[in-house]
């Protein structure tokens, strides 16, 4: 997995696809042309963001830090330079300035790995993914590519008012299997 895509290996696409479809965000300033991605994590999470970073760390200028916002919560975090690479997947994800999903996403094993260590979490026998923040046509076109690449059956669910993704438990299991091998072992827990 570790081809040069452009001059992005796929591992690095994987892992940028991957955190826009969960926390990571692209900005794209008004005097700049080209976007930038942040990584923003809780500070316990502080060894998948260095997971990130390690793989990301060519794109970036200055490594992660912790920052206190404005609540309680100490967040761990970085951000890449404002890069063409950058810009392409902020051309594809966002419209309006709002994060949405394109047509016939790839969801790679490692891109539905960091999609679920980002967003994804664990009832009884159910998987979720917290995508709450897209709109139902984006969580619809995310399902329909989940089915259609690998069989993998989901309805939404709805979480207080917004709706996110259930995988049904007929589909657990096969999930689990795609993404295990790169879930790393922090995050165990959310497939027990």
């Amino acid at each position: 997995m570790g081809n040069i895509v452009g001059s992005l290996t796929l591992i690095q696409k994987s892992i940028i696809i991957g955190s826009i479809l969960g926390d990571g965000s692209l900005r794209k300033t008004q005097n700049r042309r080209n976007a930038l991605l942040e990584i923003n994590h809780s500070f316990s999470s502080k060894k998948y963001v260095d997971w990130k970073y390690e793989h990301l760390k060519n794109l970036v200028i200055t490594p992660p830090k912790k920052r206190k916002n404005n609540g309680k919560r100490i967040a761990y975090r970085f951000t890449t330079r404002s890069l063409p690479e950058i810009t392409q997947f902020y051309d594809k994800f966002y419209q309006s300035n709002k994060k949405v999903i394109f047509e016939n996403i790839t969801l790679d094993p490692l891109v539905m790995a960091v999609w679920f260590m980002d967003d994804g979490n664990k009832t009884y026998n159910a998987l979720y993914l917290n995508t709450q923040q897209f709109d139902l046509d984006s969580q619809r076109k995310l399902m329909n590519q989940l089915f259609n690449q690998w069989g993998i059956e989901s309805t939404l669910n709805k979480d207080k008012i917004y709706f996110r993704i259930r995988i049904r438990t007929s589909s657990t299991p096969k999930f689990k299997k795609i993404i295990q091998s790169f879930v790393l072992p922090m995050f165990y827990y959310k497939l027990m």
